[in-house]
């Protein structure tokens, strides 16, 4: 049994709704109702009667939301135990990142916030998790992390409770089509291409975010765009390789084919048209409070980062125990 399918359940509870719940868990509907059934199956009994609408209890079901509060409170108790003993844990920042920011934007950051923060509190401490974006949200939702950087989209959200969670946007970041070089230094295909004879398309799998994203591009492409999906898999960074080859066009952020752009490996594939989406790189941590006050130096980073972002003539630097 896996921790998230007590945290689903509890959710669905709370919410009397699939929808809503998969909403807030960060999934879709078919893949958390996948997580409910999973549950059921290692109990042996069925939780949920899907015999009525609107979603109600099984007797079984309401026997185990009782014991699902009981030990999913046990085991986030024993956590929070556990890192509190770690003496490094007030000193290292963890940070919940998708694979490809992961890759492109923290490594500059963070050698940006060593020379610009470092010298006013010290060596700056940190830990990564690369995750897929979906996971990296359940860890700060979860309390895995103290910071979480991803991408946004107004038409693909991260759906985080403004009223809990605090939000900087650190920069934007534009996905669009690139392609093999040829010897002429020209990208081997264009967009749009032909439908009777359609451009090797090197996909995103369903259940990436940069694939939602592409989605929306081929969405909205006027005028429509050709493609044979030839090759797929959720990382960037595994397209971009393909590409390299010359195996199709691929939609790639910017800031992942700098170095190769600039060399003249990759060329942008989509010169003909507008092809491509914008996308906020935002920053959030759970907003402190009595009970769940975060580490000093979050605290610390985090006003310091909000002062960097204010707009010159608001740049006066307030203490957070002035707010």
């Amino acid at each position: 049994m896996e921790t998230k399918w007590l945290e689903d359940f509890i959710s669905l509870v709370e919410t009397n709704n699939f929808s809503r719940s998969a909403q807030l868990r960060h999934v879709t509907q078919p893949a958390f109702s996948r997580r409910i059934q999973s549950l059921e199956n290692w109990l042996g009994t069925d939780l949920i009667d899907r015999t009525t609408f609107p979603t109600r209890l099984t007797p079984a079901g309401h026997v185990f939301y009782e014991q699902a509060l009981e030990m999913l409170g046990q085991i986030n108790g024993v956590r929070e135990l556990l890192r509190h003993k770690r003496v490094a844990a007030q000193t290292t920042i963890d940070l919940a990142v998708p694979h490809t920011l992961s890759l492109t934007f923290v490594p500059k950051w963070i050698t940006k916030l060593e020379e610009d923060f470092g010298p006013e509190l010290g060596p700056l401490h940190s830990r990564l998790m690369a995750l897929n974006v979906h996971d990296a949200v359940l860890q700060l939702v979860e309390g895995g992390c103290d910071l979480l950087l991803c991408y946004h989209h107004p038409r693909q959200p991260v759906q985080l409770d403004p009223g809990r969670y605090d939000m900087l946007v650190m920069g934007r970041e534009a996905l669009r089509a690139y392609a093999r070089c040829d010897k002429a230094r020209q990208p081997m295909f264009t967009l749009p291409g032909r439908k009777a004879a359609p451009l090797p398309f090197l996909s995103y799998t369903t259940n990436a975010y940069l694939g939602r994203m592409v989605d929306l591009i081929l969405a909205d492409a006027r005028p429509a765009l050709h493609l044979d999906k030839r090759y797929e898999t959720d990382m960037a960074e595994g397209l971009k390789m393909m590409a390299l080859e010359g195996r199709g066009i691929a939609f790639l952020p910017e800031s992942a084919v700098t170095r190769e752009v600039k060399q003249k490996l990759l060329a942008p594939a989509d010169t003909g048209g507008s092809w491509e989406i914008e996308m906020d790189i935002r920053l959030y941590r759970e907003r402190p409070s009595p009970a769940r006050p975060g580490k000093p130096l979050v605290a610390a980073l985090w006003d310091f980062l909000a002062a960097q972002l204010q707009p010159p003539a608001a740049k006066r630097r307030v203490p957070a125990s002035e707010r």
